[in-house]
């Protein structure tokens, strides 16, 4: 993926220069490598960040709190665990579960801000998507499963098939 590539699927210059070495690594360590792959899961990160304009979930994070579903399970999870990442990865398990898939150990849970960063946003999103198998789902072209592994429903499905019929075009020049 080229930087001007990303710029047309962003629409931001600045967004896709800061992004594209992160996100282009991110994607060859992940197999993330074949056109259908590689529409498919830019569109989902870019429907979840607002075409890379966010890597933290703009709520408040309250209602996490307590969710013990998400391992939530001490006062100030919900805040400190809300969604971070390009695929806005949410609760302390989740947390976890990136931080030993990406480095090892358990450092995102002492520092969660670190998922903000334009490296590990984009490096947590492609350890996430594998991780869950969506390299498969996704040579499958099944759009609407991915978006309900990565969303629990079909939120934004309309913004995110548009964001893939454009990766798709954006791709292949």
């Amino acid at each position: 993926m080229t930087e001007q590539q990303l710029s047309e699927l962003c629409g931001s210059e600045k967004r896709a220069a800061v992004f594209v070495g992160y996100l282009s690594d991110a994607m060859a360590r992940f197999d993330i490598n074949t056109k259908q792959r590689e529409a498919m899961f830019l569109a989902q990160i870019l429907h979840e960040s607002g075409g890379l304009q966010w890597t933290r979930e703009l709520s408040s994070g309250k209602q996490y709190e307590g969710r013990t579903d998400l391992g939530n399970t001490e006062k100030g999870d919900g805040a400190k665990y809300k969604g971070a990442g390009l695929l806005m990865i949410t609760g302390r398990d989740n947390f976890l579960a990136a931080s030993k898939g990406l480095f090892g150990d358990d450092r995102l849970l002492a520092n969660p801000e670190l998922l903000t960063t334009p490296q590990f946003a984009s490096y947590s999103a492609a350890w996430w998507w594998k991780f869950h198998g969506l390299n498969e789902i996704a040579d499958k072209g099944d759009f609407k499963t991915t978006t309900k592994i990565i969303n629990g429903g079909l939120n934004g499905e309309t913004d995110r098939k548009t964001y893939y019929n454009l990766a798709i075009k954006v791709i292949a020049e």
